[in-house]
């Protein structure tokens, strides 16, 4: 999704002579979701408190493609325990993501920043397939019962982007507004890094992400 935060980002990989598609979108093989892949989707689906058959997406959306590597950017409502709960699936244990112990993490300190953004109605219980698939939400605030089922479906979409990625050949880095970067002596959060970044700035941002890339 475009904002201020890619907008910089697409900016900086523009002046860095950066060889890549800014707001692409891959569409999805079906074939490529073998029995362990569906099994691993249904688990995490039920996990959640999905009933019935679980939904695939036909389209992946990121915001950068530089190669085989896909970007997106996790904003705050990527962080809480629904999220935190997809990891606990044995596709995390039995292949490896770059990001997931970083976003374990993230999931469990963070979640009151995803409230804050997060409790509109029509995020707290998302898209209508929300609630087909997890049952009628609790009040805005409230974890009890079904608790947000949007949140869920993101939760749940997110794992689908990560098996996805892999099974169509891509390497997949998430970037989130929390990740920190050492400079001036200090660590500082990337979001803060990328609100106005002076040229200098701009050039350890680039190498940061060519690195990730590397």
């Amino acid at each position: 999704m475009e904002h201020l935060m890619t907008r910089q980002l697409d900016q900086i990989l523009k002046e860095g002579g950066a060889d890549y598609d800014w707001q692409i979108e891959i569409e999805v093989n079906p074939k490529f979701l073998d029995s362990k892949g569906k099994a691993w989707m249904k688990e995490i689906f039920e996990d959640l408190g999905g009933k019935g058959s679980f939904p695939l997406l036909e389209k992946l959306k990121f915001d950068f493609k530089i190669g085989r590597h896909l970007i997106i950017w996790d904003e705050e409502l990527h962080f809480n325990r629904y999220r935190l709960a997809t990891f606990r699936s044995e596709m995390y244990s039995e292949w490896t993501f770059p990001f997931s112990e970083g976003h374990k993490r993230l999931c469990r300190t963070f979640e009151k920043e995803c409230l804050k953004a997060g409790m509109q109605q029509r995020i707290w219980n998302g898209p209508p397939v929300a609630k087909n698939v997890f049952g009628e939400a609790s009040e805005s605030g409230d974890f009890s019962g079904n608790g947000a089922i949007g949140w869920k479906l993101l939760g749940y979409n997110d794992a689908q982007y990560d098996l996805q990625t892999r099974l169509h050949g891509y390497k997949l880095i998430r970037l989130s507004p929390y990740e920190t970067l050492m400079t001036g002596g200090s660590l500082k959060r990337l979001d803060q890094l990328l609100v106005n970044p002076k040229e200098e700035m701009r050039v350890v941002l680039y190498n940061w992400l060519m690195r990730k890339i590397g």
